[in-house]
């Protein structure tokens, strides 16, 4: 069986899209309608632009969601059975499997970035890579800090992101690297995504979700949440909602869907970092990247 997985934020880079963008008419029109949805020219910015305004969150998400449908459309969903996303990429998985419409795609993912940021702005925090360390050994040593630190991406074994307060992030990082974590590595971001302090984000998130139409899936999504097959709308909502303040659970999710019959994974968007996620998730399986 085949599975489609789709990238999240760290997968930009200057240049994205600009091959498909010239390759067909058609996604060059669905590109372009993202500068008229979006009110501003992010086009230019994926395109030729500075690296420090492509990796601003309101640019940078939205960026990666338009490469990615664009990629899609450019291979016409390749006949899978299954899709994914890490993160921000489930937005474009749901595109992938008819629940979400490109526009009503792209306007979430526009409303969730802003919300990010300012949740990011008005409460400085961090996040850090745990590498070497079992899992069960890293949600144990955050949870024996006093302030907030928790677990955020469960990227493959032996790589975990731990997300919170910087403060909480570096006592929790230090404590690590004497249980024998290999690296305990702060990353360049100015916010603690997939932790409690997304929550005004969250709420702001859901209002927009709210206010969306979601259809039902013609195949299922494994959620960053639940980790198993969902096809239900309601349910898509209510775990895309959690996504933000919970753990991407991006291990379990892989195993699952090998489990439930997943044997070759096509990574739709820019960048190989899913791949090399899923190697190390299970070696046995296939994985490429559509275009």
């Amino acid at each position: 069986m085949k599975a489609l997985v789709f990238p999240g934020q760290g997968s930009q880079f200057v240049g994205m899209g600009k091959e498909l963008y010239d390759s067909r008419k058609d996604i060059k029109d669905l590109m372009e309608s993202a500068n008229e949805i979006l009110g501003f020219d992010i086009l230019s910015i994926m395109f030729s632009g500075a690296d420090e305004d492509l990796k601003k969150t309101e640019v940078t998400q939205p960026s990666i969601f338009i490469h990615s449908v664009a990629a899609l459309k450019a291979v016409n969903g390749l006949g899978a059975e299954m899709v994914a996303g890490h993160s921000l990429g489930e937005f474009s998985a749901l595109v992938a499997n008819g629940v979400l419409s490109f526009d009503d795609g792209l306007k979430l993912v526009s409303e969730r970035a802003k919300a990010m940021q300012a949740a990011c702005d008005a409460n400085p925090s961090s996040m850090a890579a745990i590498l070497g360390l079992d899992d069960a050994k890293v949600e144990e040593i955050c949870a024996s800090i006093s302030g907030i630190v928790v677990p955020a991406n469960y990227n493959c074994p032996g790589q975990l992101v731990i997300s919170g307060e910087t403060v909480a992030v570096e006592e929790a990082c230090a404590k690590l690297k004497e249980a024998g974590a290999k690296r305990a590595l702060l990353l360049p971001v100015n916010g603690a995504f997939h932790s409690p302090l997304m929550q005004p984000a969250q709420e702001r998130l859901a209002a927009a979700i709210e206010n969306t139409k979601f259809r039902k899936a013609t195949i299922p999504v494994y959620q960053n949440i639940t980790t198993t097959s969902v096809t239900d709308p309601d349910q898509i909502k209510a775990n895309l909602i959690a996504q933000l303040t919970g753990p991407v659970k991006w291990t379990q999710s892989v195993q699952n869907m090998i489990k439930d019959g997943a044997t070759h994974f096509v990574e739709v968007g820019p960048g190989k970092t899913l791949q090399g996620l899923i190697k190390k998730i299970d070696g046995e399986v296939t994985s490429a990247s559509a275009i």
